[in-house]
């Protein structure tokens, strides 16, 4: 039986993780988890506080467990922890500790940083379109300093999906 490899899309909103989860696991013929942090906060009838990031959290990995369970090779995410771990501090100046735990207790087998260079597209769910470039630092340095290995991203759709398409042929 094959493992499951797990592939991460991080980075700052508005940079095509979706849109790159998607088309990945249509050309790789898989699943992909989407962002349950959409389909949480769209159903919240008032504004979200800190404390809905741990529901969010547990939402986002429940999902991907779900999904995993009819994946039988290759499961793409549409984001993991991280994300939600940088918005937590950068929002809030603190995250979780049980955030935290289950960050450093769930494994990816490869993740890829999407990068700022694409247009800045309008949603209500987006906060931060004039600090894109210190979230991008963000990611960077929490990649490295919870010891992550990723390959940023960056180009068309196309560039970024034929590079996270070699990462994927490498696993």
């Amino acid at each position: 039986m094959t493992q499951l490899k797990r592939i991460a899309i991080v980075g700052p909103e508005c940079t095509g993780k979706s849109s790159l989860a998607k088309a990945l696991a249509q050309v790789c013929k898989t699943n992909w988890v989407p962002e349950y942090a959409r389909e949480f906060l769209d159903a919240l009838d008032r504004p979200y506080q800190q404390a809905d990031l741990l529901l969010i959290a547990q939402g986002q990995l429940a999902l991907e467990d779900t999904i995993a369970t009819q994946t039988k090779s290759l499961l793409v995410c549409d984001t993991n922890l991280v994300v939600i771990k940088i918005w937590s501090e950068f929002k809030y100046g603190d995250c979780d500790p049980a955030i935290l735990t289950l960050l450093k207790d769930r494994k990816y087998d490869a993740y890829l940083l999407t990068n700022i260079d694409i247009p800045w597209e309008d949603d209500p769910l987006r906060e931060h379109p004039e600090q894109r470039g210190q979230l991008m630092s963000l990611y960077r340095d929490t990649l490295k300093s919870l010891d992550l290995v990723y390959t940023e991203l960056s180009g068309t759709p196309e560039i970024r999906l034929q590079k996270a398409l070699s990462v994927i042929e490498q696993l």
